[in-house]
């Protein structure tokens, strides 16, 4: 982004690891919009919930670019993002949701401002497909890539805008990154870590007391 316009923007669906093809992405977006990388002078990332080593890569790597540019790094909620793509009218209420495996739905509700802007109502948090299928209001639009798998249960009282025709973008991150970081929203490095929303798969084992 230049002067709140977003001069650049690319996505890919990854066909190997990420580490591998986000920064070649990285550096794609950067060519395209004729931005030498010590320009930059802010960056954002979307902070989770979502996969979990997809959240550990990007973070890491944006983590890197910051530090190595001396740049401020905002970390955006990734559901808020997505809400943002649902292209609903003012009044309107959006349930962003992404599979988050394991018959759970990571996923949270806003309701669409006068400006157009997602107005957070809940929290981020793991559902059960049936239980936030029966929390949702009449109505309610319905955006991300759990309609893969709980369409037909989610889609029963609302209108489905699936992940396929409404992905996330960097665009938006890019865009709620820079107004956090015009109101001071960037924080420590080392204090940023992904938004899981429940435990990691894989923890380290407590040591035995002595």
């Amino acid at each position: 982004m230049h002067d709140d316009v977003i001069v650049a923007e690319a996505s890919r669906r990854a066909d190997r690891s990420h580490a591998v093809s986000l920064p070649a992405l990285v550096l794609q977006v950067l060519d395209e919009a004729g931005i030498e990388s010590a320009s930059v002078g802010g960056l954002a990332v979307s902070i989770g919930p979502g996969s979990f080593t997809g959240l550990r890569v990007g973070l890491a790597f944006a983590k890197g670019l910051a530090w190595a540019g001396r740049v401020p790094l905002a970390p955006v909620p990734t559901l808020e993002a997505l809400a943002w793509v649902a292209e609903a009218a003012p009044g309107s209420r959006v349930c962003a949701a992404i599979d988050a495996r394991k018959g759970e739905i990571y996923a949270a509700l806003f309701t669409i401002g006068p400006t157009g802007a997602p107005v957070r109502e809940t929290p981020d948090r793991a559902w059960n497909a049936h239980d936030l299928a029966a929390r949702l209001p009449d109505g309610t639009i319905v955006v991300g890539d759990a309609d893969v798998e709980y369409g037909d249960v989610l889609g029963v009282r609302a209108h489905l805008r699936p992940g396929a025709t409404h992905p996330p973008r960097g665009g938006v991150v890019a865009r709620l990154g820079a107004a956090r970081l015009r109101l001071g929203g960037h924080q420590p490095l080392d204090a940023l870590e992904p938004v899981y929303v429940r435990p990691a798969d894989a923890t380290l084992p407590e040591r035995p007391l002595r």
